[in-house]
């Protein structure tokens, strides 16, 4: 029998929902409220003060073709083209990772160590030098300089596709003038100029043998030069450590997105090192570690 049933955004929310969690999603919902509201042009809390409204044919239409994307696999992100962060928005695109929650914990760490900083006489937050490590779509850079006043921030990733969206995402948040974009491979094609007081960084520190463990959507959309390391997830933190030592001011401190899989070898490295102290671990909201902090002694 033909469906006769009106089409409703309530109706919408609820078939959509069950359709895409028996396709995988671990997140149904939200992508059905995310995909639906950019379908409608509207904010997702406003589809619930439209609960009983029947679906236009244009909405109907941009709807089931976003949907059937997303049951296909591509990330949400890349279907709405931007992602949240820190409550910023971010634009993305297949050249950059998309942002993650447990990512927010560095820029949470930053700037708990500017202010621990400040409180004891250091330097003021206005003349600190910040350097984002493979910046990507730039949100450590963007944060950074947004949340501290007049902070310089170097930019940095091997990608220049991927330096094209940080470059977007600074300019949209007003902060363009205040962060230097470099391509470079880590610090390599980076003049040395005045020493950093902090670098972040979210390297790749994904071992090649744990692919099959990533999912669909991040293994098939992400890119890899972003994900994997090496053989053994660590190969770019390697890397990445005695240069940080080269070119932090004394004192100054390295924050690490770490994989809870290559903690202790990430801890090797600072311990065996004259020139690092390290200072902490600090773990996510799931209880696994993933910011290493140490400080250039």
């Amino acid at each position: 029998m033909p469906d006769t049933e009106v089409w409703t955004i309530g109706r919408l929310l609820n078939w959509t929902t069950e359709y895409l969690a028996g396709r995988g999603s671990t997140s149904a919902r939200l992508d059905t409220e995310l995909l639906l509201a950019e379908a409608c042009g509207c904010e997702r809390i406003e589809l619930y003060t439209t609960f009983d409204t029947p679906a236009s044919d244009a909405t109907r239409l941009t709807f089931r073709e976003l949907v059937q994307r997303r049951a296909e696999g591509m990330p949400v992100a890349h279907l709405l083209g931007r992602r949240d962060f820190y409550s910023l928005t971010f634009h993305v695109t297949p050249a950059v990772l998309i942002p993650r929650p447990e990512t927010e914990l560095l820029v949470v760490t930053l700037l708990d160590l500017v202010s621990t900083r400040d409180g004891q006489g250091g330097a003021a937050a206005s003349k600190l030098r910040i350097a984002d490590v493979g910046t990507g779509s730039g949100i450590l850079a963007v944060c950074a300089a947004r949340h501290i006043a007049s902070a310089s921030v170097t930019a940095i990733d091997i990608s220049d596709a991927a330096l094209e969206v940080a470059r977007r995402n600074a300019r949209e948040h007003e902060v363009a003038d205040r962060i230097d974009f470099f391509e470079s491979d880590l610090f390599d094609s980076v003049p040395a100029t005045e020493p950093y007081d902090f670098i972040l960084s979210n390297p790749p520190y994904v071992a090649e043998n744990e692919t099959e463990l990533l999912s669909p959507e991040v293994r098939d959309y992400e890119p890899r030069e972003a994900l994997f390391a090496g053989p053994t997830g660590v190969e770019v933190i390697e890397r990445l450590v005695p240069q940080a030592a080269e070119r932090l001011a004394a004192g100054g401190a390295l924050l690490l997105e770490i994989s809870p899989m290559i903690e202790d070898r990430v801890a090797a490295l600072f311990d065996g090192d004259a020139a690092w102290q390290r200072q902490a671990t600090i773990k996510d909201l799931a209880g696994l570690p993933r910011v290493v902090v140490a400080r250039k002694t």
